[in-house]
């Protein structure tokens, strides 16, 4: 493992993208506050660039670093939630625009796995977070079943945990609005 987060983060430092394992599905992945990568990111997955994508932090902590007005109530579901957890916070901050959704808002979820842990400690920055696949079709549900052009397109494949075969899900998603209502949209 300990190669594997030296290769990423060397990957990441140089604006490369990642093809990577979760705490949900394997993801694809770059330094969140890099708009090149970021947009190279889109055009990998053939992403519209209108639909943003979420971001991945190590720790909740760091969640009021990138959201303008923290609910109280984003905070209870962080320390409720028995699985990985997605929350749309309304208003963004500092992050690039080209990952942010039309309205302001951002995806965030505070990850779980410890291979993403400390990958996003030792980068001190966080990383997008999007399926390892092209947009409009199925999300892999472990590493074998990822398009082999969406590997032979990122600058770095991690190793670690690509022999796992168990179906991995997406996390769920809930949206958080500026008053404290909540609406889940995944669950």
């Amino acid at each position: 493992m300990k190669e594997d987060i030296n290769n990423a983060l060397q990957a990441l430092h140089e604006g490369g993208v990642i093809l990577y394992p979760t705490d949900t599905i394997w993801g694809l992945g770059c330094d969140a506050t890099h708009e090149q990568a970021i947009e190279r990111l889109y055009r990998i997955k053939e992403r519209d660039p209108g639909k943003s994508m979420l971001i991945l932090l190590d720790q909740e902590a760091r969640v009021e670093r990138y959201v303008e007005d923290m609910p109280d109530i984003a905070w209870d579901l962080m320390e409720v939630t028995d699985k990985p957890l997605t929350i749309i916070y309304h208003q963004a901050r500092n992050l690039p625009g080209k990952l942010v959704a039309s309205d302001g808002s951002i995806g965030i979820r505070v990850t779980s796995d410890p291979f993403c842990q400390e990958l996003l400690r030792r980068f001190k920055k966080p990383i997008v977070s999007t399926s390892a696949n092209l947009s409009h079709r199925p999300s892999p549900a472990n590493y074998k079943e990822i398009d082999p052009a969406i590997i032979r397109s990122v600058d770095y494949v991690v190793k670690h945990r690509q022999d796992e075969t168990p179906k991995a899900s997406p996390s769920s998603i809930i949206k958080v609005g500026p008053g404290g209502e909540v609406k889940v949209i995944r669950e």
